[in-house]
C-alpha cells in the first residue's frame, strides 16, 4: 500500500499512534540495530547505553549490547553530532551529508562560547593538524586521551576547550566517535575517537540533501510536520517547511492547515503480530522527544516528569500501548548492571507487561560485561 494525494484529510481515521509506532519500528521491528539505524537516520544518544538500546528495541529478537557494540567496530554505526549540538548515533554512511546541511548552523550557534573561550580559528587548525597526526594510520584516542593530546601539543583543553575544539572537529567531518572501549566486570560506556576519512568507507551522497533529511525523517517518524522536523533538526521552521516541500512524491500530506502532518508515500512497515503491547524504552527515547508537541504521546501533567529537565535530560520511559504511562531507572556502574531496572508509574499498567519489559532490557544490558 502507498498513501496517495487522495489520502488528504484522512487524519481524522488514522490512528497517529499506531502509526507512529510503526514509523518507529517499536512495533514494526528492523532486521537488526543496522537496519534500524539506516531506517531511524540519527537516535539521540547522549547517553550512550540508551541509544543503542533504542536500536536494539528496534530489532528482531534478543539483541544484546556486544551485538550493537560490533556493529560500530564494523563501521556502520558511529556517534556524532548531526544536529541540535547533540550526540546522536548515525549510520556511517549518513553523517557527511547531514552534516552538510546542520553542521554550518551548529558552529554558528556555539560561536559565542569559542569566543568566551577564546577559541579561533587558528586554534581549530592547529588542533586540527594535532588530530590528524595522533589519528593517522588507524590510530585512536579515548576521551581522556584527546586532550592530553591536545595538551601535548600546546593547544590547552582547560575549562571546557576540549571538548568544544572535539565538537568542532566532529561537525568538520574530521573526527567521529567509533570503536567501543571495552569495559571490565560491566557494560561499555565509552568509544574511540577516529578520523572519519579512515573509518566511513563509503558514504552516500543524496542529490538534495534537504529533501533527504526531510523524507528519511518522515518515513522514521511519521505523522510528522514541519514543526516536528525543524525541532528534531536544529533547522529554522521555513528551512523545514523548504525542506518538505523538496521531499516531493516521497511525502503526503494527511492533514490541512499551515502545519500539516505527513506521512511516507509507502506505507509504514508492517507491525509484527509478536510486538509487545508495553515497551520500556531509554532516555531521549526518539517516539517522546523528536515532536514539537508530546502530549499526542504523553499526557501534558506527566511532561515535567519525564523532561527535559532544566539539566536538559528526558527520563527513560515505559511506553503502554504507545502512551507514556511511566518511568524507570538503572545503574550502568561495574557490579550493579546486572540488578534489576526500577519502574515509576504514572499511571495504571499491567504488571507483568510492565515485568516483561524491563526484563528485555536487561537481558540486553546484563550480557554486556
Amino acid at each position: 500500500m502507498s498513501w496517495t494525494a487522495g489520502t488528504l484529510g484522512i487524519m481524522a481515521a488514522l490512528d497517529v499512534i499506531a502509526h507512529r509506532l510503526r514509523s518507529h519500528r517499536l512495533t514494526a521491528p528492523a532486521a537488526s540495530p543496522v537496519a534500524a539505524a539506516r531506517h531511524m537516520l540519527a537516535v539521540q544518544a547522549q547517553e550512550f547505553w540508551g541509544g543503542r538500546w533504542a536500536l536494539a528495541v528496534r530489532s528482531r529478537g534478543a539483541i544484546t549490547m556486544p551485538e550493537v557494540d560490533a556493529a560500530f567496530e564494523r563501521g556502520e554505526l558511529v556517534r556524532a553530532w548531526p544536529m541540535r549540538g547533540t550526540l546522536h548515533i548515525v549510520p556511517a554512511e549518513d553523517l557527511a551529508w547531514m552534516l552538510s546541511v546542520t553542521g554550518e548552523r551548529q558552529f554558528r550557534q556555539a560561536a559565542p562560547r569559542h569566543r568566551d573561550l577564546a577559541l579561533d580559528a587558528e586554534t581549530f587548525a592547529r588542533a586540527e593538524a594535532l588530530a590528524r597526526a595522533a589519528l593517522s594510520g588507524g590510530s585512536r584516542l579515548t576521551r581522556a586521551e584527546f586532550p592530553a593530546m591536545l595538551a601535548a601539543g600546546g593547544v590547552d583543553p582547560a575549562g571546557q576547550r576540549g571538548i568544544h575544539v572535539l565538537h568542532v572537529l566532529a561537525l568538520r567531518g574530521v573526527l567521529v566517535w567509533g570503536p567501543v572501549v571495552p569495559r571490565e566486570g560491566g557494560a561499555s560506556r565509552e568509544q574511540y575517537l577516529v578520523l572519519a576519512e579512515d573509518w566511513i568507507g563509503d558514504p552516500h551522497v543524496p542529490a538534495d540533501p534537504l529533501a533527504e533529511l526531510a523524507a528519511r525523517f518522515v518515513a522514521s517518524h511519521a505523522p510528522a510536520g514541519a514543526r516536528d522536523l525543524a525541532w528534531w533538526a536544529g533547522l529554522p521552521l521555513g528551512t523545514a517547511r523548504a525542506a518538505m516541500a523538496a521531499a516531493g512524491e516521497r511525502i503526503v500530506a494527511v492533514e490541512d492547515g499551515t502545519d500539516p502532518l505527513h506521512v511516507a508515500a509507502q506505507a509504514p512497515p508492517r507491525r509484527a503480530a509478536s510486538a509487545a503491547p508495553l515497551l520500556a524504552l531509554p532516555p531521549f527515547e526518539e517516539y517522546y522527544i523528536s515532536y514539537a508537541d508530546r502530549t499526542r504521546v504523553c499526557a501534558p501533567e506527566f511532561l515535567t516528569a519525564v523532561g527535559p529537565a532544566k539539566n536538559g535530560i528526558v527520563r527513560p520511559i515505559l511506553l503502554d500501548r504507545g502512551r507514556v504511562v511511566g518511568v524507570w531507572t538503572h545503574s550502568l556502574a561495574v557490579g550493579r548492571h546486572g540488578e534489576p531496572p526500577e519502574p515509576q508509574l504514572f499511571a495504571d499498567a499491567d504488571a507483568a507487561e510492565v515485568a516483561a519489559a524491563l526484563e528485555r532490557y536487561a537481558d540486553f544490558v546484563g550480557r554486556a560485561g
